[in-house]
């Protein structure tokens, strides 16, 4: 007797429980297209393919000489070393 009455006030809840999530369910739908008014239009073309061959264009700049890049290495490599000392001094 006792678990029908539980029964009885938990199955109301539960059916409005439901129903409010199926309310917002619906509502995340639409929500989900809407945009702001400053966005770019995103172009609706299913059947595109992304320009794979399309290489950039040539660099102007040289690249770093083997000699400044191991320099730069050098320099990285002993800050990366004060570092971990000054850590362990720090515990």
């Amino acid at each position: 007797m006792l678990a029908l009455r539980d029964l009885q006030r938990k199955l109301p809840i539960c059916g409005a429980l439901l129903l409010v999530a199926f309310a917002l369910g619906g509502c995340s739908s639409q929500l989900a297209d809407m945009t702001p008014a400053d966005a770019q239009a995103h172009p609706r073309e299913p059947g595109t393919y992304l320009p794979v061959h399309d290489l950039p264009p040539d660099r102007d700049q040289a690249t770093i000489p083997p000699d400044q890049r191991a320099k730069i290495e050098a320099e990285l490599a002993a800050a990366r070393d004060r570092q971990a000392t000054a850590a362990k001094d720090a515990k």
